[in-house]
C-alpha cells in the first residue's frame, strides 16, 4: 500500500514545499504569514482549551494556561516548526477519573510526572520508532481525528435551560448558528481565490465577529462558555503528600498520559512531514513535549500535546516557522491578561466553521479511491483504526492498528513458505526451501517434511529461505528429533550468514549437521 499511496497525505495545493528550514533569516512575507497564522491559531485555541478543561473537570483557566505553555515551549524547543501543541481532548478524557477521584492537585502531580516520562523517552531516542507505524494506520489516524474534530464541535449546539439541563438548540438560535457557520466556511474557501495575503481563517473569524457585533445578532459566544480573564500563571507545587502512596495513584495515569501525548504528537509530526515534504526531529519533539508538561504541572495547568486541528490551520496558512507557534502562545496569554472582554465576544459559530473546514481538509478523501486497489487487510486496518479512534481513543487505535498490521504481515509471510523436492545423484532427498521460517510459519514448515518416508540422508536447502527466530530453531530441532528417531540424518545447507549466525548461537539446542557450503563458506561440519 505504501507504494500505491506514498504521497496520499501530501497536498499538492499547499503553497510551499521543499526541505525543512530552520534558518534564522525571515523575510517580511514570512513574518507576516507566520504572525497572522499564529493569531488565527490562538483564536481557535480558546474554545478548544476551555472545552477540554471542562471535560477534565477543571477550571477553564487551567486549560488556557496549558495551551499557552505547551504552545510556547514546543514552538521554541520542539522538533517540528509549524506544529501546534496545547490542551487536548485525548489527554483530557484520561484526566477525568483522576480529578474526580482524587482532585485537581493530583492532576498537577501526574502532569509533572508525565513530562518526566516523556523526557526520558526522548533521551532514550525512542521517537524514531514512530516511523514504523504502517501507512494504513496513518490513514486511519488522520481520518479518525478528522471525524473526532467534527464531532467535538457538535457539543457547541447544546444550551442549558433554567434548571441547568442541556438540550439541543432549536428554532431561530439554531438557524442563526448554522448561517454564521456557513458564512465562515464560505469566506475560508472563497477568499484564497482572490488573495492569499491574509489567512482566510482569520479573515472569516473577524468578518463574522464584526457582523455579529454591529448588527446585534444574538448568538452563542466564547464568553458564554466561560470567562477567560486571568493573570499570569504562578508557580504552584502540587498540594499532595509526597510519598509512595501518592506515586501509586499518579504513576499509572502519568504512563497513560505520556503514551497518549507522545503517540498523538509523533503521528501529527509524521503527518506534517508528509504534507511539507520535510523531516522533523521526533526525539527533540519528545523532549520539548516533556518540558512543556513539567512546566505546566508546576504552573497549575493541565498539560497537553500536539493538536492536529490547530496544526492544520497553521500549516494550511503556509506558516512553517517557529514564529507562528510563538505568536500563538503569546497571543493566547495576551487574551487572558488584556483582551478577554473582546475575545469573549467572538461568536462560537465562527470558530466552529473554522474547525469544520479543518475537519474536511484533514480527512484523507483519497482513502475511498484505494478501495479495491489494495489488499483487503490494508482496508480493514484503515477502517478499524478510524472507528477505534472515534469510539475509544487515539492511543488504543494506533496500538491496535499496529498489532493488526503486524499480525497480518506475519500471516501473509507465513503462507509464503514452500518447498521443492528432488533426489540427487547420491540418493539423498533435497528439500529446496523458500520463504521465512519464524513463529507464524513453523507449523507449515513442519508439515513440508515426511521423516518416515524419506531416505537415510535428507538435506534442507536454505538458499532461498531464512531462519528468523527462536520458534524456527525449535521447529528445526523438533524436525531433527523425528529424523533421528527414524534412524536418519538431517543436514542444513546454503545458509545465509545471518541465518548461520542465529543457528550457531543456538548450536547447543540443535541436533543437525551443517554441511559445508561451497558457495558461502559459513557452515561448520563440527557443529552437530
Amino acid at each position: 500500500m505504501q507504494a500505491c499511496n506514498g504521497q496520499a497525505l501530501r497536498n499538492p495545493t499547499l503553497p510551499y514545499g521543499g526541505p525543512l528550514s530552520e534558518s534564522p533569516s525571515l523575510n517580511i512575507t514570512e513574518v507576516k504569514t507566520n504572525v497572522l497564522s499564529g493569531l488565527t491559531v490562538a483564536l481557535a485555541l480558546v474554545p478548544e482549551a476551555i472545552a477540554f478543561a471542562l471535560v477534565a473537570h477543571v477550571n477553564p483557566l487551567v486549560g488556557l494556561y496549558a495551551a499557552f505553555i505547551m504552545c510556547l515551549v514546543t514552538a521554541v524547543f520542539g522538533g517540528r516548526p509549524g506544529m501546534i501543541s496545547g490542551a487536548t481532548g485525548s489527554m483530557a478524557v484520561v484526566m477525568v477519573a483522576l480529578v474526580v477521584q482524587h482532585g485537581v492537585e493530583y492532576l498537577f502531580a501526574a502532569v509533572v510526572l508525565t513530562g518526566v516520562l516523556q523526557v526520558i523517552f526522548g533521551l532514550l531516542r525512542l521517537g524514531k520508532f514512530i516511523r514504523m507505524v504502517p501507512h494504513p494506520v496513518m490513514l486511519g489516524f488522520v481520518n479518525g481525528l478528522a471525524v473526532v474534530i467534527f464531532l467535538a464541535q457538535l457539543g457547541h449546539f447544546k444550551v442549558k435551560d433554567a434548571t441547568g439541563a442541556e438540550h439541543w438548540m432549536t428554532g431561530t438560535p439554531l438557524y442563526v448558528m448554522l448561517g454564521l457557520i456557513v458564512a465562515t466556511m464560505l469566506v475560508i474557501y472563497l477568499l484564497p481565490k482572490l488573495t492569499n495575503a491574509i489567512p482566510s481563517s482569520l479573515v472569516a473569524i473577524l468578518v463574522v465577529a464584526l457582523v455579529v457585533v454591529f448588527t446585534g445578532i444574538h448568538t452563542k459566544t466564547v464568553g458564554d462558555m466561560a470567562s477567560i480573564r486571568g493573570g499570569f500563571p504562578k508557580f504552584h507545587l502540587a498540594a499532595v503528600p509526597y510519598n509512595f502512596a501518592t506515586l501509586k495513584i499518579v504513576l499509572p495515569y502519568a504512563f497513560i498520559l505520556a503514551g497518549v501525548g507522545l503517540i498523538e504528537t509523533l503521528l501529527t509530526l509524521n503527518l506534517v512531514d508528509e504534507m511539507t515534504d520535510s523531516r522533523g526531529r521526533p526525539n527533540r519533539e519528545c523532549l520539548a513535549q516533556g518540558a512543556g508538561n513539567i512546566l505546566s504541572g508546576f504552573l497549575g495547568a493541565m498539560g497537553g500535546c500536539a493538536m492536529i486541528g490547530q496544526t492544520m490551520i497553521n500549516v494550511n496558512s503556509g506558516a512553517r516557522r517557529r514564529l507562528a507557534g510563538i505568536t500563538a502562545g503569546l497571543c493566547l496569554l495576551s487574551f487572558i491578561l488584556f483582551t478577554s472582554s473582546l475575545i469573549e465576544r467572538i461568536p462560537i459559530a465562527a470558530l466552529i466553521g473554522v474547525m469544520f473546514v479543518v475537519s474536511e481538509k484533514t480527512f484523507e478523501w483519497g482513502t475511498f479511491k484505494v478501495f479495491g486497489k489494495v489488499p483487503k487487510h490494508d482496508i480493514f486496518v484503515i477502517v478499524a483504526v478510524t472507528l477505534i479512534t472515534v469510539f475509544t481513543n487515539l492511543a488504543t487505535a494506533v496500538i491496535l492498528g499496529v498489532l493488526i498490521a503486524a499480525l497480518v504481515f506475519a500471516w501473509e509471510h507465513a503462507k509464503q513458505i514452500a518447498v521443492q523436492i528432488r533426489i540427487d545423484g547420491q540418493g539423498r532427498k533435497i528439500y529446496e526451501l523458500s520463504g521465512t521460517v519464524f513463529f507464524a510459519s513453523v507449523s507449515q514448515f513442519q508439515g513440508l517434511f515426511t521423516p518416515k518416508d524419506d531416505p537415510e540422508d535428507v538435506i534442507i536447502e536454505f538458499r532461498n529461505a531464512k531462519v528468523m527466530d527462536h520458534s524456527a530453531l525449535e521447529a528445526i530441532d523438533g524436525l531433527a528429533d523425528k529424523y533421528q528417531e527414524a534412524g536418519k540424518n538431517l543436514h542444513l545447507r546454503h545458509l545465509s550468514p545471518d541465518c548461520y549466525d542465529l543457528l550457531h548461537k543456538a548450536k547447543g539446542m540443535l541436533e543437525v549437521n551443517l554441511m559445508e557450503d561451497p558457495r558461502y563458506h559459513v557452515a561448520d561440519d563440527k557443529i552437530s
